[in-house]
C-alpha cells in the first residue's frame, strides 16, 4: 500500500476479510502515518521503494500529483508478474505519464468511487467500497491476467465496474464530483466570511447546511492537485455553474418566483437519477 489513508487503509481492512494470509506493507512519506497504520493493524510491516520488486500487487493512493511523478519509478522496480493499481480522482494525465512505460500492461489505472471528507489512517473503515462503483480506464492496455486479478478482488470488495477512456472519465468527474467539492468549499468560505460570530453559525446550522458544506472539510493537500490536472473540465464545470447561480439571482431581483418554482421543480428530476444510481 503506497498510501495508507482512507482509500488505501479501506482497501487494506477488506483485503485481509478475504485474504487473511496476505502480508500488506504500507509505504509513505510520513513516519508518523505508517506507525499509526501499523497501531491500526492496516500494515503488517513498513516497506520502502525497494521492496516493490517482492510486491504481488501494489496499491497507490496518493494525492494525483504525486502519482504522476511516483507511478514510473513504481513500474520501474516491480517484477513482470505484479499488478499496480491506482485510485486517483484523474485519469488522463496519470495515463499518459506511463503510456510508453515498458511495464504499461502491469499498470490498471483505477478510480473507486467511494470516500468521505475524513483524511488518514484513522478514516480507513470496512465496506468502504461496497456497492460502489469502480471506474477502469484504459483496460486493454493492461494484460489480461492481471486485469483478471483485479477484478476478482473488486468483485470480492463489491463494487460495481464501469468501463472508460481517460478523457470522458475526467470530463465527466469534474461535473457530479469535483464540483461539489469546490462548491462546498465557497459555501463555508461565504459562510465563514459573513458570519464572523462562529457560535451563531454552530447554532443555527442545520442537517442541510452541514450535509452541503461537509466536503468542505476534505484534505486541500489532496483536492489541489485534482483541481490542477483537471484544470479546463473543471473550469468549464464552473463556467455552467456561475451561469446558473446568475440566472437565479436575476430572477429573485425580478421578484419571479414562479420561475424559481418552475426551476426547482425540473431539478427534482434529479431524485430519480440518484435513485436509479442507488
Amino acid at each position: 500500500m503506497i498510501g495508507i489513508g482512507l482509500i488505501g487503509g479501506s482497501f487494506a481492512i477488506d483485503i485481509k476479510k478475504h485474504h487473511s494470509e496476505a502480508i500488506i506493507h504500507g509505504i509513505s512519506r510520513k513516519e508518523e502515518t505508517l506507525n499509526k497504520a501499523l497501531a491500526l493493524k492496516l500494515i503488517d510491516k513498513k516497506a520502502t521503494l525497494d521492496d516493490l520488486v517482492n510486491a504481488d500487487l501494489v496499491i497507490v493512493s496518493i494525492p494525483v500529483d504525486a502519482t504522476v511523478k511516483l507511478l514510473p519509478i513504481i513500474l520501474d522496480t516491480i517484477s513482470e508478474k505484479a499488478l499496480v493499481i491506482d485510485a486517483g480522482s484523474t485519469k488522463e494525465a496519470i495515463c499518459k505519464a506511463v503510456e510508453h512505460h515498458p511495464k504499461r500492461r502491469n499498470f490498471l489505472a483505477c478510480h473507486p468511487i467511494a470516500g468521505t471528507e475524513k483524511s488518514g489512517p484513522k478514516a480507513a473503515i470496512s465496506g468502504l467500497y461496497t456497492g460502489k462503483t469502480n471506474i477502469i480506464c484504459e483496460v486493454e492496455k493492461t494484460t489480461f491476467k492481471l486485469q483478471e486479478k483485479a477484478l476478482t478482488l473488486f468483485t470480492a470488495l463489491g463494487m460495481r465496474i464501469r468501463y472508460m477512456d481517460a478523457v470522458s472519465h475526467d470530463k465527466h468527474i469534474a461535473y457530479v464530483s469535483h464540483l461539489s467539492h469546490i462548491s462546498a468549499f465557497m459555501l463555508g468560505k461565504t459562510v465563514i466570511n459573513k458570519e464572523k460570530n462562529e457560535r451563531d453559525i454552530f447554532d443555527m446550522a442545520g442537517s442541510g447546511f452541514a450535509s452541503t458544506v461537509r466536503l468542505a472539510k476534505s484534505s486541500p493537500a489532496m483536492w489541489t492537485p485534482i483541481f490542477k490536472q483537471n484544470k479546463e473540465n473543471v473550469i468549464e464545470t464552473l463556467e455552467e455553474y456561475i451561469n446558473n447561480l446568475q440566472h437565479f439571482k436575476s430572477l429573485m431581483e425580478q421578484d419571479n418566483f414562479s420561475e424559481i418554482f418552475k426551476e426547482m421543480e425540473s431539478t427534482n428530476y434529479i431524485k430519480e437519477i440518484l435513485n436509479g444510481i442507488n
